[in-house]
């Protein structure tokens, strides 16, 4: 299901979660703060009404068996039709994800340009959408709780509410979908908590940071022992990214979250392949409406000893405005030294051992000595000398090797 929208400035939160998790209960809570929901089942309901030109269609190619005495859709009838054929669900799905699509993006874009949006999409894993948006939430409540839950609230037999929850996505699948996970098998007050705070501190602020073309705020960034999720969150980034410019995109993990074990401030580096820094240009807007304002105010890289040239080490980059993820996007030209030295070095540093520890004992050292005072640019700073004298190091290790950036 593609979803057109113009309204660029608005917030797009994708809400899911599996039968029985409580989505309505989180979509509902998020209407009460202000949140324009929009509800893709309801949609779906919508477009196959008596009269509409979906139902007729529907009518058209699967007979009129799949309609109800009172001319409604008989829903259950249509789907004993195309569950076990996928011929059928094909030409169902031709029928009516472009109506979806089209009532959706008018929706959106009828919205106000400072609205929150929060698309409530039960197959939003499913169906891969979680890069078209902001941020995914996934709502989740442990299986027994959401067996109990459609027993007693919608009259399912336990058998057939397992089978409905073993034909959805797996719990490991909505985790890596989801920017916020959101547990729900406790009191409903607890969740309700849990979303205000959200409301508050985080999707209030990225809507008027995405709206006003600024960064997030946060406190001073300290080094932390390695967090597993790093690379989850930077592989949903960078879709993210490649669906807000529209087209196939290079976007790399780099930097030291990108090293598995190794410490580093809890700020996720990508960087973006460019042809040029006039491509580069071109990329502000799109990037700054998909959440990642450029930062005027740099535009190249410290020159290292082996390409002196500042002219080649030109990029542009980019900054987070969700308060919940910092994020730094380079993007540097295909080729340059800053492009191929963003690459080398994470690769070394996951491959070379001896490099590891060195670099390790250096942050561990820099951190002990400035991060009690928060003293991030002299910490920034003692870096630098290591990674000049590194790089030679790392560009033999290449030559060595045969790693190429590719």
């Amino acid at each position: 299901m593609e979803v057109s929208c113009h309204n660029a400035a608005m917030l797009r939160v994708g809400l899911t979660g599996g039968i029985g998790s409580g989505k309505s209960t989180v979509a509902g809570r998020l209407a009460e703060h202000g949140a324009v929901v929009i509800d893709a089942d309801r949609i779906a309901r919508e477009v196959v009404e008596p009269g509409t030109e979906g139902l007729a269609e529907v009518v058209a190619a699967f007979g009129a068996g799949v309609l109800a005495a009172d001319g409604t859709l008989d829903r259950a009838a249509l789907a004993a039709t195309v569950f076990a054929d996928d011929d059928a669900r094909t030409r169902l799905n031709a029928i009516l994800h472009p109506r979806i699509g089209r009532r959706t993006g008018e929706l959106m874009a009828a919205a106000p340009a400072d609205a929150v949006v929060v698309h409530d999409v039960p197959l939003l894993v499913e169906n891969h959408l979680g890069p078209g948006y902001h941020l995914v939430l996934v709502v989740d409540a442990p299986v027994d709780t959401r067996v109990r839950r459609i027993v007693v609230d919608r009259g399912m037999s336990e058998q057939d509410a397992r089978a409905r929850i073993a034909a959805q996505a797996t719990e490991a699948d909505r985790r890596a979908a989801a920017d916020v996970w959101l547990a729900n098998g406790g009191a409903r007050d607890e969740v309700l908590a849990d979303v205000d705070m959200l409301w508050a501190d985080r999707l209030v602020r990225f809507e008027s940071n995405v709206r006003l073309g600024r960064r997030a705020k946060y406190g001073t960034p300290r080094v932390v022992e390695p967090d597993p999720t790093w690379p989850a969150q930077a592989a949903r980034l960078a879709a993210r990214i490649g669906t807000a410019i529209g087209r196939t995109a290079r976007v790399d993990h780099i930097g030291s979250t990108s090293v598995p074990g190794m410490p580093a401030k809890d700020v996720v580096d990508l960087q973006l392949t460019v042809a040029s820094m006039a491509e580069a240009d071109e990329l502000a807007e799109p990037l700054a409406a998909a959440g990642f304002p450029r930062l005027d105010w740099i535009d190249h890289d410290s020159p290292k000893p082996h390409a002196p040239d500042v002219e080649q080490w030109r990029k542009r980059i980019h900054a987070s405005a969700d308060p919940g993820r910092p994020v730094n996007l380079h993007l540097r030209a295909e080729g340059s030294p800053g492009w191929r030295l963003a690459l080398l070095m994470s690769a070394w540093l996951r491959a070379d051992e001896a490099a590891f520890a060195e670099y390790l004992a250096l942050k561990r050292e820099l951190a002990a000595r400035y991060g009690a005072d928060d003293d991030t640019e002299r910490y920034a700073v003692h870096k630098e000398p290591w990674f000049d004298a590194a790089t030679p190091r790392a560009i033999a290790w290449a030559e060595r090797t045969g790693w190429t950036p590719n």
